[in-house]
């Protein structure tokens, strides 16, 4: 004769939701995999302009005409330094140029050893710059934003950097004697690392605050 196990029923009751929740917790581990591959694909296949210490900068460009794009600057993404094509600048020579740069958006722009000695650059945006052993020596970065710009061994003798956004720069072994920093706004993380610089001069100090 049959008897009704009410154990034996619910047990296999829970036994199949057990069962259900399983398929679908795989179901979501599988899609969360592919998401998560989507996102590195995207993540790899995208344009970057942050250059991390070590490593190795893009070719430099053929373009015969690569020098003369900072005088349109970049068009797309000023504020992250994002572009649609590298704004290749290395080695380009603005000495004195003191009509075409002002203004103009150089962001992620790449321009280490390039010369702006004498050059009128205010209320340019250079946020994520690498202008890594670059010349400024009496430049006119006033009302700039130098957002994460790496000015590392670059020569800024006499540069202004009055009224500008210098947030997130770095100046290691930079010279930066006669360089001005009136009513520069820049945290106080940042001050304290350009602080260190022993090039900058009295004056520099006091204008920044330093202690």
């Amino acid at each position: 004769m049959f008897r009704y196990n009410s154990s034996f029923f619910y047990s296999n009751q829970i036994l199949h939701y057990f069962i259900l929740f399983k398929l679908k917790w795989d179901s979501l581990k599988q899609l969360r995999n592919v998401a998560c591959g989507f996102l590195a694909a995207w993540a790899l296949t995208s344009v970057s302009p942050v250059i991390v210490a070590g490593q190795r900068l893009p070719p430099l460009s053929t373009d015969p005409d690569r020098c003369e794009q900072a005088f349109v600057g970049n068009t797309i993404g000023q504020a992250n330094g994002v572009y649609d094509k590298p704004l290749d600048l290395r080695f380009c020579d603005y000495t004195n140029e003191k009509n075409n740069l002002k203004g103009k958006s150089l962001a992620a722009a790449l321009m280490s050893d390039a010369i702006f000695d004498g050059a009128d650059m205010t209320e340019v945006i250079m946020s994520k710059a690498y202008a890594v052993g670059a010349s400024f020596k009496g430049t006119d970065l006033s009302n700039a934003v130098l957002d994460r710009v790496n000015f590392e061994k670059a020569n800024l003798q006499g540069a202004s950097f009055k009224n500008n956004v210098l947030s997130g720069s770095t100046f290691n072994d930079a010279q930066l004697d006669g360089a001005d920093f009136e009513d520069t706004i820049i945290g106080y993380i940042d001050l304290q690392k350009i602080c260190l610089n022993k090039t900058i001069n009295e004056e520099g100090i006091v204008n920044l605050g330093c202690r």
